[in-house]
């Protein structure tokens, strides 16, 4: 379902990113002015105190990049040209998505304003989009497309910041004068901008407490924010990556492993007539094609993370692991060590077909049928020596052995495809020792 960017030209977004992290840090702070740090929480801060002034803007927590940054503050500047260049780039050569010209200076105005900087996060198919970027693939066009720009942030880390971004409508209507706020429900509360042209921007916030609808205050945003479920699983420990548009814009987004997951509890949330269930479904199971190939690891901890979160994270994982390509899907299980057993309705059935004797890889083969595609069984040859008295290393009496004791076989099969650890994609294998294990544990037919 992807295919891999050139290592060249993932060089170039690599460059892209550093050299938009410069111009970020750069445009953000005057060139008059100190840093100061704070301490909160056993953890230094820091800010930016502009000259002649009292007014102190947030920097971000401290790490030896953000040092590093400080250092060299205003010392090397990134070329404008330069990074337009490497976006043409990306989008020509490499193929990666580009937001549409207005929905990507929407995503700059934000930018210029402050909001990342702040920590808030892209989230959304926009956010989507950089992953190709990010992981270095190329992400199917029918999954990128997305008219809406969507901003989340944690409402104590809105406060904790310490600073507020430039005014967002006044933003917005740099970029578009007919945008205006849209009247919430309740009153006097704005959570979503809308323009003549349909483009909308909306702010969101974890709902940790209560369920509630009632918008809360993103003081550092200077805005309201709708609150939503499983939104903290989402934006917690967001990552860095460059919208394509322009000259490249530095955002904060989510971290592509959470957005898969986010993506399988959310396809079961919706509604049926929303009409986005099957783009969450395929955004879902493209980005876990690729995470169980590029970070396999990091995908394993956010899985559990989410499965240990309680019932209901776990009914809407596996109620949307049985609508993704089995493929994908047992590649994924896989990846994070989980049985086939969890995905509800998902079973092996067998096809009555004659089985086949492989002499190069002495088994008999046979075959299955699992979330509608075929399942490749086989036993091998010293199993069936070992447990059902298959006599030498001649076909025929490999194959009678196994005719003989076909349904306890097969019961052993189904046992070990749904009940333990993903061995093979699409396949499963009795060993002399899975069976030895399997018929201790596994009712089979007499």
């Amino acid at each position: 379902m992807f295919s891999e960017v050139p290592l060249a030209l993932q060089t170039v977004y690599a460059e892209l990113m550093e050299r938009c992290e410069i111009a970020a840090f750069d445009n953000a702070f005057p060139e008059e002015g100190t840093f100061v740090s704070k301490m909160r929480r056993d953890r230094r801060y820091w800010y930016f105190q502009e000259a002649g002034t009292h007014k102190q803007r947030y920097v971000g927590p401290e790490t030896d990049e953000l040092l590093e940054r400080i250092a060299a503050h205003k010392k090397a500047r990134g070329e404008q040209q330069d990074r337009r260049m490497f976006v043409s780039t990306l989008v020509r050569s490499a193929r990666l998505s580009r937001p549409p010209g207005q929905i990507g200076a929407v995503v700059e105005a934000l930018a210029n304003a402050g909001v990342f900087r702040l920590r808030g996060v892209l989230v959304g198919t926009v956010a989507y989009q950089t992953y190709a970027g990010m992981l270095g693939v190329r992400l199917p066009s029918a999954a990128v497309q997305t008219g809406d720009v969507d901003i989340a942030q944690f409402e104590e880390i809105s406060i904790a910041v310490e600073d507020e971004a430039f005014p967002i409508l006044e933003a917005l209507r740099r970029v578009d004068p007919s945008f205006r706020a849209v009247p919430h429900i309740a009153k006097g509360k704005t959570t979503t901008f809308t323009s003549d042209v349909g483009l909308r921007v909306e702010f969101l916030t974890p709902n940790r407490g209560a369920d509630t609808d009632t918008p809360a205050r993103l003081q550092a945003l200077g805005t309201d924010a709708q609150p939503l479920r499983f939104l903290d699983f989402l934006i917690h420990d967001p990552e860095h990556a460059v919208v394509l548009h322009g000259e490249g814009v530095y955002v904060l987004v989510p971290a592509p492993e959470r957005y898969a997951i986010h993506k399988l509890i959310v396809a079961r949330r919706r509604r049926p007539e929303s009409g986005k269930i099957d783009k969450d479904l395929m955004q879902a199971q493209v980005l876990l094609d690729v995470l169980t190939k590029k970070r396999p690891f990091e995908l394993r901890g956010v899985w559990q993370e989410a499965f240990d979160r309680g019932p209901k994270w776990r009914q809407y994982i596996s109620e949307a692991l049985s609508l993704i390509d089995p493929v994908i899907r047992d590649s994924f299980l896989k990846a994070v060590n989980v049985h086939r057993s969890i995905v509800p309705g998902l079973d092996l059935t067998f096809v009555d077909r004659k089985p086949r004797y492989d002499f190069d890889l002495e088994i008999v083969a046979f075959s299955g049928r699992a979330g509608g595609r075929r399942v490749d069984c086989a036993i091998s040859l010293e199993a069936l020596e070992d447990h059902f008295g298959a006599a030498g290393h001649e076909r025929t009496n490999a194959l009678k052995a196994f005719r003989s004791n076909r349904s306890v076989i097969e019961s052993l099969a189904q046992a070990k495809y749904l009940n333990e650890p993903v061995e093979e994609v699409g396949s499963v294998l009795l060993a002399t020792a899975d069976v030895e294990r399997l018929l201790s544990t596994t009712k089979v037919p007499t």
